[in-house]
C-alpha cells in the first residue's frame, strides 16, 4: 500500500525502537496495525462506493437511452427529413368542400333552373344500295357490247362497263415509263380492253440485244 522497501521498514523500526523504547514499542506496533487496517477498510469502502456510482451512472445512461428510444417518433423524423417545408403534406391534403353560393339576380338567374331533359331521338337504320344484280343490270352509255364480252368472265358486266367508261380519265403520270410486256420473243404494249388493233409490237428481244 505504502510501497516501502525492507531496508526502509528496518530503518523505521530501529528509529522507533530508539525513540519509543522497548517497553512501549509493542503498543505502538498494535496501534500502527489498527491504523493500517482502518485505512485499508476505508479505501475498500471508497472503492466500492466509487464502483457503485460508476454502475449507477452507466445504468442511468442506459435508462435514458431506452427512454429516448421509447419516445422516439420515427414517422415524424422521417417526414421532417423528407418534407422540411411541408409542401408535400399540403399537396396531399384533402381539398375543402365546395360551398353553394347564391347567384346574383339578373340574366344569370336563368341558370338556376334545372336543365331540360335530353330528348331521345330515334335513328333510322341506314339503307344501302342493292349489291349484285342491280350492278350487273346497270347500263353505262358509250360502251359497246363487244368490249364488255371481251373482258374476263370473272368480272360482272356492270363492273366492266363502269371501268371502260372511266378508263379514258385514268391516265398514268407522265413521269412513269410506258407499260411493256414480254410476249414470246417480242416486247409488246397492251392496249385497253375496248381498243382496236390488238397488241402493238415493238421489236424482238434478239434485235434489241
Amino acid at each position: 500500500m505504502f510501497d516501502f522497501a525492507w531496508s526502509e521498514i528496518a530503518l523505521i523500526g530501529a528509529v522507533a525502537l530508539v525513540v519509543i523504547g522497548p517497553k512501549d514499542l509493542p503498543v505502538a506496533l498494535r496501534g500502527l496495525a489498527g491504523f493500517v487496517k482502518k485505512a485499508r477498510r476505508m479505501a475498500g469502502e471508497f472503492q466500492s462506493h466509487f464502483d457503485e456510482m460508476v454502475r449507477e451512472a452507466d445504468l442511468g445512461e442506459v435508462r435514458d437511452q431506452v427512454r429516448d428510444l421509447k419516445n422516439l417518433n420515427v414517422r415524424g423524423r422521417i417526414i421532417k427529413a423528407l418534407d422540411e417545408d411541408g409542401s408535400l403534406s399540403r399537396a396531399v391534403e384533402r381539398p375543402a368542400p365546395l360551398t353553394d353560393y347564391a347567384l346574383p339576380p339578373g340574366p344569370r338567374a336563368l341558370d338556376r333552373g334545372k336543365p331540360a331533359a335530353l330528348s331521345h331521338r330515334t335513328i333510322a337504320p341506314a339503307i344501302w344500295p342493292p349489291v349484285g344484280d342491280g350492278v350487273e343490270e346497270a347500263v353505262v352509255p358509250g360502251v359497246s357490247d363487244d368490249a364488255v364480252e371481251a373482258a374476263p368472265p370473272e368480272l360482272p358486266p356492270g363492273i366492266v362497263r363502269r371501268i371502260l367508261n372511266e378508263q379514258p380519265r385514268l391516265l398514268p403520270p407522265a413521269i412513269l415509263p410506258p407499260v411493256r410486256v414480254l410476249h414470246g420473243r417480242h416486247v409488246v404494249r397492251p392496249t385497253p380492253i375496248g381498243g382496236t388493233g390488238g397488241a402493238e409490237t415493238s421489236s424482238s428481244v434478239g434485235q434489241q440485244a
